[in-house]
């Protein structure tokens, strides 16, 4: 049987310092020389220096309306999970393949089974244990983390005064990053960079044998356990979150005890916050408002980080995900799915059932296996 292309959808992002948007122009261009219609909201490219001229040179219909892109699109395309504004354009027979941290945003979940959308996550495509579509954000989110750590060190923004590089003659800061997965990885490898004290704490010792090779002692590798992560946490100048439990929240391995340790004017980047936070004195931030002070420390939790650098991480997170839109925009979810088993893992939820096991356990519901969903 010959399934007609999917018509795909990109609607311009609506969540709070969101700037970027879900494909390029050369992804337009390979999913039209597919045979796939793809309809861009006017203007969804502008934040990340991408005019509509571009897309509609690359074979995209700009359309005016959003209702018209959700309302005439089999699959939509995003970046962020949808926004509360989003929820009554979802319907059964769509498809939305985005990022949706259901874990952390239960409204997400409930509107997403409400609805009978076809929910595929992708942070929950999973490669031989790797999180493809999630690394490249990952990538340009730790790094980001370090950059604004230190820039909230600084005493006009509430920070210790700190410069993390330091002087000659003068200790630099003190950046402790918690978790040692591409997250935290990119994050102690920026803070090395940049000249600081990095101790990067994992409870998986390859993992740590892999980066003291890499950086051959230049970061400090510590086995993670609550004593070793209190004496770090005590004496940093920046703490950076970088705990990741795929498709589920993010447990909490900083305590608010803890946090009363800090020094004073210290920075947390709790970069786990759209997983829920593995810091407890967390909550999500904002770009436009992106820092608290409690017990004296500077948080900063926002949620979409990688957002605030658009151009760089639209271009990334295209590379990642384009085969994985080109397979479901061709093929359709059943058949693409049966295909690849990675892509399969993507499936949250279908026909208002939860599809994918961890996801389920996380948002408290039974687990439908993904073939009965669909065939339902």
């Amino acid at each position: 049987m010959v399934v007609s292309p999917l018509t795909v959808g990109i609607p311009r992002e609506v969540k709070d310092g969101e700037h970027r948007v879900a494909i390029t122009p050369d992804g337009v261009h390979e999913l039209v020389a597919h045979g796939v219609t793809v309809l861009l909201e006017q203007g969804a490219g502008v934040d990340s220096a991408i005019t509509d001229d571009e897309y509609r040179g690359a074979g995209a219909e700009i359309v005016t309306d959003v209702a018209d892109v959700w309302g005439r699109a089999g699959m939509v395309l995003k970046v962020k999970e949808p926004n509360a504004s989003e929820f009554d354009f979802l319907r059964p027979d769509l498809v939305l393949f985005t990022y949706l941290h259901l874990a952390a945003y239960p409204k997400v979940t409930e509107a997403l089974l409400s609805h009978g959308t076809t929910g595929i996550a992708y942070e929950t495509v999973q490669v031989n244990g790797a999180l493809p579509l999630l690394a490249p954000m990952s990538e340009v989110a730790g790094r980001m983390a370090t950059q604004v750590g230190a820039r909230f060190l600084e005493r006009e923004l509430g920070g210790r005064g700190v410069l993390l590089g330091g002087v000659p003659g003068v200790r630099p800061g003190r950046v402790v990053v918690l978790g040692a997965g591409n997250v935290g990885w990119n994050s102690a490898w920026i803070a090395q960079g940049m000249e600081a004290e990095v101790l990067l704490l994992d409870k998986n010792l390859d993992r740590l044998r892999w980066v003291d090779q890499i950086h051959q002692g230049r970061i400090v590798t510590l086995a993670s356990n609550r004593g070793a992560v209190a004496r770090a946490v005590a004496d940093a100048d920046l703490v950076i979150g970088a705990v990741l439990v795929p498709a589920g929240r993010a447990p909490v391995v900083v305590t608010e005890d803890m946090v009363r340790t800090m020094k004073p004017g210290a920075v947390i980047v709790d970069v786990a916050v759209d997983q829920g936070g593995c810091i407890e004195t967390t909550h999500e931030t904002t770009h436009a408002d992106p820092v608290y002070e409690l017990h004296g420390v500077i948080h900063y939790a926002v949620g979409n980080m990688p957002g605030a650098v658009p151009f760089t991480s639209t271009y990334a997170l295209t590379n990642a995900t384009l085969p994985y839109v080109l397979q479901l925009a061709v093929s359709g979810v059943s058949a693409a799915t049966v295909a690849d088993s990675a892509l399969a893992l993507g499936v949250n939820t279908v026909g208002g059932k939860v599809t994918h096991p961890i996801v389920a356990d996380a948002v408290g519901r039974a687990a439908t296996p993904l073939a009965e969903a669909l065939a339902a």
